[in-house]
């Protein structure tokens, strides 16, 4: 199944809350409880959208997160691309 467009669409707003309260932590270096409630929203909003906790897919494709291109069977591929300009 893939993430539905409404799911989708119902929760992308949450995480711009969640990215503003993460800049806030950097400014208030030290204080704790407000960094752990931003880093605590932050991952409730990447929950919420798919991108940490189980895979939501079920098509048998493995699970490439936090994994090298060049250890996985597009590493083939990778070596051909160009690097992009800087």
């Amino acid at each position: 199944n893939d993430l539905d467009e409404d799911r989708s669409r119902g929760v992308t707003p949450d995480r711009d809350p969640a990215l503003r309260a993460r800049l806030r932590l950097l400014s208030l270096q030290g204080r704790t409880s407000t960094a752990r409630a931003a880093r605590a929203a932050v991952d409730s909003a990447k929950h919420d959208l798919g991108e940490r906790g189980p895979v939501w897919w079920d098509d048998g494709t493995p699970d490439l997160n936090r994994k090298l291109v060049t250890s996985t069977h597009y590493a083939d591929w990778y070596a051909t691309v160009e690097p992009s300009p800087r």
